[in-house]
């Protein structure tokens, strides 16, 4: 009866969620030549270089603080040989979800912001608990809240009658939108990265970020991984980042995900300011 249920749910979540975009071409074909350990950086290049607004955004995104160029990058062989192929990955990846977030309005441009945010954050975090990789880490902040632009997409009226839920009642969004979708925007986002082939471990964190419940409790990298992603979210929701205002009340430190990572209260506040000033420096190069 179980699996009948959880085969019921996959098929009504397909039927949800039929339109969701698909991985552009190019991305797809620079992930899958990233994965052959003869290919050049020429290579990528001449494939990314297919899609201009791909090429502009990976060569503005390289250019930022955020990744620490000492010197301008004016060619995108150049960019790819500086930044290596897993940073060229991850980059392809923000430049095909910001296609997603096509900013028409303000909600859309709210959830980009929180989204770069969130990835901003786990990179940070990820780099001070030095157990997970900062570029897998980013990439899972960044598509955490991913199934919420679907939402938005799906019903823009039921969606903004939970963004004012949790503005008047002072609840979370996954508790908000229970209520109003039959999916949460977690299973959503989940789906989406399947749907992308993204690697299981980005999948589990994305779809389990507020729930922890994991196929495998001992799996220390993929528990490691979601609290990343469900704390860099918490950051963004405390300091008002793609929110109506910022919730100073929150507690990280009792968050699930500050204890799974064995974050004290010192280390969060440090964590959060250095999130908040890294934040305002790099914002305008992921516009």
């Amino acid at each position: 009866m179980k699996e009948t249920a959880m085969s019921n749910d996959n098929e009504k979540l397909i039927m949800f969620a039929g339109d969701l975009p698909a991985m552009p071409m190019v991305a797809t074909k620079v992930m899958q030549l990233i994965e052959d350990e003869r290919v050049t950086a020429e290579e990528l290049a001449k494939v990314v270089s297919s899609d201009p607004a791909m090429t502009a955004r990976i060569m503005k995104i390289s250019n930022s603080a955020f990744y620490g160029c000492q010197r301008q990058v004016q060619t995108l062989p150049g960019a790819i040989m500086l930044l290596g192929f897993n940073t060229l990955k991850s980059l392809v990846i923000v430049a095909s979800v910001k296609e997603v977030y096509k900013t028409f309005g303000l909600t859309e441009n709210m959830l980009w912001e929180h989204s770069f945010g969130a990835g901003l954050a786990a990179r940070i975090i990820a780099r001070e608990i030095r157990s997970v990789n900062p570029e897998e880490a980013f990439l899972a902040g960044l598509l955490e809240d991913i199934g919420k632009i679907i939402l938005y997409n799906h019903d823009r009226k039921k969606f903004q009658l939970i963004i004012e839920r949790c503005y008047n009642e002072c609840i979370m969004f996954e508790d908000a939108e229970k209520a109003v979708f039959p999916f949460t925007h977690s299973k959503v986002g989940g789906y989406i990265l399947k749907k992308w082939n993204l690697p299981e471990v980005l999948v589990t964190a994305v779809t389990q970020h507020h729930t922890f419940d994991f196929p495998d409790p001992e799996d220390y990298y993929q528990c490691s991984m979601t609290a990343i992603a469900s704390l860099a979210d918490l950051f963004c929701i405390k300091l008002g980042i793609g929110e109506r205002m910022p919730r100073t009340e929150l507690s990280l430190t009792d968050s699930m995900a500050a204890r799974l990572l064995k974050l004290d209260d010192d280390k969060l506040a440090r964590l959060l300011d250095e999130f908040e000033e890294n934040y305002e420096q790099n914002k305008n190069y992921f516009n």
